[in-house]
């Protein structure tokens, strides 16, 4: 009787944290599982006459969609090196910005500067496609009428030449997204023991020294994570900043068209809502497949560093 009267008063205990609970995994199971039924029309031919779910099964057939085309191996090409590019400079960033952010020492201005960085990250991908634009329209951009002319260059048309695109779009996706990831730096940054650094310092170490000894390695569970994170997402784009950032340019597909922006064309000429629901599909898990392996290689180099 003791031991059940235990359990009892231990349940209800934790009866306010589950509570708590309860619009979580209401919004998680109406968010996350629910649409995972609509993945069945990866598997149809949609006619909307007779419904979704009566539709007729054709098997794989939405899945040769992303590679009977042409393009199939620019649109797979383009996605995962620009998600590669992000992964590795947008990572590179955040930490040195986090670090510069943890090296302040006034108050007022590491605040400003938190603020300040986090902006671009918050702006519509429709008022950065402006931004930019005002920086390379070819007959009013800043570039061309006051940075060409003083280097002595020709004016540029930057929304014809696709070369340029992979440069101007890995600058476009670092300045949107570097305050947000090294918030999650400076996070972790603020939490290692500063005692570290002063027993450094009295050992003689610089910065430098201090960086590469202490700041890094306290940083690795955390850089490890968000790649992880990352990979999981190497075959989704964000689709704003490759059909809103060129102006949805067909000069430029060769180097902005990415798997959404190919999908979302595609649809707006067929109106296949099949062939869409397959390419999400084969995202998600070849994302799956990524992490996992990820994941693996990461627990055989260091365990205690591995998601699971």
């Amino acid at each position: 009787m003791k031991i059940e009267h235990k359990k009892v008063k231990k349940i209800k205990k934790y009866v306010p944290f589950y509570v708590m609970l309860i619009p979580g995994i209401i919004y998680l199971i109406m968010n996350n599982y629910m649409p995972m039924a609509g993945l069945l029309l990866a598997f149809k031919k949609v006619n909307y006459s007779i419904g979704l779910f009566q539709s007729p099964w054709i098997g794989f057939s939405n899945f040769k969609y992303l590679f009977s085309s042409n393009d199939a191996f620019i649109v797979f090409r383009n996605t995962i090196l620009y998600n590669l590019g992000f992964i590795i400079f947008g990572n590179i960033l955040g930490i040195v910005v986090a670090i510069a952010l943890d090296s302040l020492r006034n108050k007022f201005f590491k605040r400003c500067s938190q603020i300040i960085i986090l902006i671009p990250y918050l702006l519509s991908m429709v008022i950065v496609s402006y931004v930019v634009y005002a920086f390379l329209s070819a007959k009013t951009g800043f570039i061309n009428n006051a940075v060409l002319p003083a280097l002595g260059i020709e004016k540029i048309n930057w929304y014809s030449e696709a070369k340029y695109w992979p440069v101007i779009l890995n600058i476009v996706y670092l300045w949107t997204h570097f305050g947000y990831s090294s918030i999650f730096y400076y996070s972790t940054l603020i939490g290692i023991d500063k005692t570290y650094y002063e027993a450094t310092v009295v050992d003689g170490a610089g910065i430098w020294a201090q960086i590469r000894h202490i700041t890094l390695p306290m940083l690795k569970p955390t850089v490890i994570t968000l790649v992880l994170l990352a990979i999981g997402h190497i075959c989704s784009s964000d689709f704003g900043l490759f059909y809103q950032i060129p102006m949805n340019s067909g000069l430029l597909y060769s180097t902005t068209q990415t798997i959404d922006t190919y999908v979302y064309r595609g649809l707006l000429e067929l109106n296949d809502i099949g062939r869409s629901t397959a390419a999400g599909f084969l995202q998600s898990v070849f994302g799956f497949v990524c992490v996992l392996a990820a994941n693996r290689i990461v627990s055989k180099i260091d365990r205690n560093s591995a998601l699971f």
